[in-house]
């Protein structure tokens, strides 16, 4: 399965984080909330406007900006149930 961005996991979908493209601080602050390589995230609800976009991630939820998110490359879940 190819990676994809965040962004593109549906509502009530789960994926893996394969990869993190930031850099510095934002990179940082992503690893800090439990993004690393591995690690399951659940998309919950975007916003009416569909920015910003809650995730289930470790046990919290946590809200993303689209422009952080499409910054995760992710494998879904989907594929492994196969």
């Amino acid at each position: 399965m190819r990676e994809i961005s965040l962004t593109k996991i549906p509502i009530g979908e789960r994926a893996i984080v394969r990869e993190l493209l930031t850099i510095g601080s934002t990179r940082r602050r992503l690893q800090d909330i439990g993004l690393i390589v591995g690690t399951e995230v659940e998309c919950l609800y975007k916003s009416p406007p569909g920015d910003p976009t809650a995730y289930l991630i470790r046990g919290a939820v946590i809200a993303l900006r689209i422009e952080d998110a499409e910054q995760i490359m992710v494998e879904s879940c989907e594929a492994h149930a196969v």
